[in-house]
């Protein structure tokens, strides 16, 4: 998977399921890469419902084909103000973390890796989905991300199904350092499944 560096994470589309997924292709050829799944418990699952998504702890595994073998995973805990999300490795080792701004309105964060250098910055606009991953002095783009609709008729599905299709490109300089794709994969995935749900936490909010 991490051999890649243009992805196409694709969400599934489920109704009445607080449960999310998603499908990871590579962008140019179609190939199913792997899939991502969140693992929640029970009460968790229940509480949704009810209780505001961004207090409530997650966890999304990584698996790549033909065996389904966890590539990384994000662990988030419940959290107010400020959220800290980890990925870890195969074996459960620390590779990075995420650290959310404070009342951010396009999901913007901070990337840092195992030792707590700072890796990179996510910037977003306050309308659309575009991201754009950079260095601490913002001269260097690390990758993109973008959202793409496949006209009226596709947007009206995934208004329905809460189901988007996101795409990562990786800066070819970047090619032969798979941790450092393996954070910029879980922090593309961690803007649908944490940072946007977040973001719609507030009513409140300041651009980045």
């Amino acid at each position: 998977m991490l051999e890649c560096n243009t992805f196409a994470i694709q969400e599934h589309r489920k109704i009445l399921s607080s449960v999310q997924s998603y499908d990871i292709k590579n962008a140019k050829t179609g190939e199913l890469l792997g899939g991502a799944q969140e693992q929640i418990g029970f009460l968790t699952k229940a509480l949704r419902w009810v209780v505001s998504k961004h207090l409530l702890p997650t966890s999304l595994e990584v698996r790549e084909k033909p065996d389904d073998s966890l590539v990384f995973s994000l662990q988030r805990s419940g959290y107010i103000f400020q959220s800290r999300v980890e990925v870890r490795d195969a074996m459960g080792v620390l590779v990075g973390y995420f650290k959310s701004k404070v009342l951010t309105f396009s999901g913007g964060f901070q990337v840092y890796d195992k030792d707590g250098k700072y890796f990179a910055e996510v910037k977003g606009r306050l309308f659309g989905f575009d991201y754009r991953f950079v260095t601490e002095d913002g001269t260097v783009e690390l990758g993109q991300v973008s959202k793409k609709i496949e006209g009226l008729a596709g947007f009206a599905r995934e208004l329905l199904f809460s189901a988007d299709n996101y795409f990562l490109r990786v800066n070819l300089d970047l090619s032969d350092q798979p941790l450092a794709k393996m954070l910029l994969l879980a922090a593309t995935l961690a803007i649908d499944l944490i940072y946007k749900s977040e973001s719609r936490a507030y009513e409140f909010d300041v651009p980045v």
